[in-house]
């Protein structure tokens, strides 16, 4: 998560830079993809602004759940072999090697036995997928046209269109989110099955489960800073 949150919170601030600077922009709304009652753009994009924020408050309490580690629990929880406070003492040398508040978890049959923590934590990964997904796919019909669609985006035009067809810019980085929301909502489900599968003891299933959550912390950071540099930066009313 040093990496995915502060690309959220990145982004987040760039859409509310836009925010501020239309807030004073009349347009129509839409509900049903009809036409509403008015608001500004500056309200609009708000909505994103404050879904964000909620969203990588979920994701930052869930991913604090990681920090409780199942050191000392030896084989089956009960702690058998292990030098006495052993696994506080790994948890204190965590905190001095990186800095992260780790302790030992309070019960180390549930911490050895489920990955449900990472479940949770994976969960949070997929509430902010939805969150990026809603946003990008507005920002896509926003700056659809130019002239038979929306168009009331003017995207940034990171590549020609066609040479078929003038004016036309192509929403590649809204499209490349929304295919890593994809991603990250398809691993949850590899998470979830993971997760389930631990049988007594042990939940031997942590490879899966760790490889999915690292590859879809590390897509959405990058995924995010690409968005936020090469669409929402770049897009003019």
């Amino acid at each position: 998560m040093e990496k995915s949150c502060p690309a959220l919170r990145k982004l987040r601030d760039a859409l509310d830079i836009k925010s501020r600077m239309w807030a004073d922009i009349a347009k129509i709304g839409r509900t049903d993809l009809e036409d509403a009652t008015p608001l500004t753009v500056g309200q609009e994009w708000s909505g994103y602004v404050g879904a964000l924020d909620d969203s990588i408050a979920e994701l930052e309490h869930a991913t604090a759940g990681l920090l409780h580690v199942a050191m000392g629990g030896t084989a089956v929880g009960t702690g058998f072999n292990a030098p006495i406070d052993f696994g506080e003492d790994v948890a204190a040398q965590l905190q001095i090697l990186t800095g992260f508040p780790f302790r030992t978890a309070t019960n180390k049959f549930t911490a050895q036995a489920t990955l449900d923590r990472m479940v949770r934590a994976h969960s949070g990964l997929k509430a902010v997928a939805v969150t990026l997904f809603k946003i990008a796919n507005d920002l896509r019909w926003l700056g659809s046209g130019p002239r038979t669609g929306i168009m009331e985006l003017i995207l940034p035009a990171n590549e020609p269109g066609s040479s078929m067809m003038p004016g036309k810019v192509n929403p590649t980085q809204a499209e490349a989110m929304l295919m890593v929301c994809i991603e990250i909502m398809a691993s949850d489900v590899a998470v979830q099955m993971g997760g389930a599968e631990g049988n007594f003891e042990l939940n031997a299933f942590r490879p899966i489960v760790i490889s999915h959550y690292l590859h879809s912390a590390l897509i959405m950071a990058d995924m995010s800073d690409r968005f936020r540099t090469f669409m929402v930066d770049g897009a003019q009313l």
